[in-house]
């Protein structure tokens, strides 16, 4: 295996931390270098033979593991919420998920796959097609642990690459589980493997030749370091990074639809989705209503124990995560902004903090610009739609935004001034998975899900017949 030049940093700590009660709950060895090369090879030597995989066969063994993610449901869950705090049947819809990705890809891959001709003039018959290029390397965050590492192999599966999945400290038990389903349903050796790495491992497996793409989903400085050694090796590679969306309500939007779906979007997983709207900026004609229907959302939650039916706001991820957004929200108070919910880290044991709803947010805070990755709203108010595009686009990131407006001439024009890479217009698009994901600016680079899924990992090679 080649070497780099990063620094190596101390193995990270791969352990289940129970965030509802601070309780360790289970530890994982990390990956020695002789056990990461040894990952690395077993990759590279799968990739052969399932290249050549007939995509019919492909195909049937996909459905064959969406059905035990289905009849899996129950542990998956159970084991996302153990590790990372969502509530049980958020946790549950999405094992859902990732069996609808597999779906997916095995109701289109084999015509993502098929020949495209195109005409050349001179030349008699000129074919595109999709082919695999070879190792990927996945590595994947803790909100969505289930959703996120299957989103980045399921495409490369249908492909004929194959991944290793490198996931988050903290959840390593739910993605280690898949590695079960995959050799249950059939799937050839090696061709998916979990990758208990350090970052060190990361550096040198992408540096090494072996390793022919890189995908990650996290924040944009992780983003930026992987990206930067990416580029020095010549690989091609996706970012998801952070967001820190618009929610734009105008002037003709029906208000308490519009504030009845934003509060849901941002309590979701606890306010912890990259693609969440983060930042809702209403016209001054139905700034009052809107805050009125929105607040009452926020004040009327359970917040407790994720395994719990009744909760709807569970832990956060962490401790560490829950300080964080706790200085934020002391920074935005201490700076003189108002708060219409209060909220905050609540004594105790457990990362637990209480949804809050703040306004009057100025650029010296750092609720402003930087992503608040939990259960605080803020509320801007702007006097027209062209200054609530300037407000929107002010942000370094550019994941996704919604704009509400029964003007849909306005709505659509407001939507396509927007400097993001998706938009829902009188709703809330998130990441549906037969469309492309990804945004711009400080989100990231490339494109996720649906057909586009596919065409950062291949190798989209065009054959020429005189």
């Amino acid at each position: 295996m080649t070497t780099n030049t990063v620094a190596a940093p101390s193995a990270p700590k791969y352990r289940t931390v129970n965030p509802a009660n601070d309780k360790v709950e289970r530890e994982f060895a990390t990956a020695t270098d002789t056990e990461a090369e040894a990952l690395l090879a077993r990759a590279h030597a799968a990739y052969d033979g399932w290249r050549q995989t007939p995509v019919d066969e492909r195909v049937r063994l996909f459905r064959r593991f969406a059905d035990l993610v289905d009849a899996n449901g129950d542990e998956l869950a159970r084991l996302t919420t153990l590790e990372m705090g969502k509530p049980i049947g958020q946790a549950r819809y999405e094992a859902t998920l990732v069996s609808s990705i597999f779906r997916y890809f095995a109701d289109h891959g084999p015509d993502l796959l098929a020949d495209k001709e195109v005409t050349v003039p001179g030349v008699s018959k000129t074919v595109m097609r999709r082919e695999p290029i070879g190792v990927v390397v996945g590595i994947e965050p803790w909100n969505a642990p289930l959703y996120q590492s299957m989103r980045a192999t399921a495409p490369n599966l249908m492909l004929g690459n194959t991944i290793l999945v490198k996931p988050s400290e903290v959840s390593a038990g739910s993605t280690l589980f898949f590695d079960s389903l995959f050799r249950e349903a059939g799937f050839p050796a090696d061709v998916y493997q979990t990758a208990l790495l350090t970052r060190a491992h990361v550096s040198s497996y992408i540096a090494d030749d072996r390793v022919r793409a890189v995908t990650l989903t996290g924040s944009d400085q992780a983003g930026a370091a992987i990206g930067e050694q990416a580029g020095r090796h010549v690989k091609p590679v996706v970012l998801e990074l952070g967001g820190s969306d618009a929610f734009v309500v105008l002037d003709s939007a029906d208000v308490e639809k519009a504030a009845a779906i934003a509060a849901a979007c941002r309590l979701a997983i606890g306010g912890q989705i990259c693609v969440s709207p983060k930042r809702l900026i209403a016209t001054e004609a139905v700034v009052e209503k809107f805050t009125e229907v929105f607040t009452a959302a926020f004040t009327g939650q359970k917040i407790g124990d994720p395994f719990d039916p009744e909760t709807t706001v569970g832990p956060l991820s962490s401790s560490r995560a829950a300080e964080v957004l706790q200085e934020q929200y002391q920074d935005a108070v201490d700076k003189g902004a108002t708060v219409l919910v209060p909220g905050g880290r609540i004594d105790g044991p457990g990362a637990f903090f209480q949804p809050a709803v703040l306004t009057d947010i100025t650029p010296d805070m750092r609720l402003y610009s930087e992503e608040a990755f939990g259960p605080i709203a803020v509320i801007y108010t702007v006097p027209d739609a062209d200054a609530a595009v300037e407000l929107a686009n002010s942000s370094v990131y550019g994941l996704g935004g919604t704009v509400f407006g029964e003007d849909l001439d306005e709505a659509r024009r407001v939507a396509g001034l927007l400097d993001t890479g998706a938009v829902g217009i009188n709703t809330y698009l998130g990441a549906p998975i037969e469309i492309s994901f990804g945004g711009t600016k400080r989100s990231g680079v490339g494109r996720e899900l649906g057909p586009a899924g596919m065409d950062a990992f291949s190798n989209l090679k065009t054959y020429g017949i005189a």
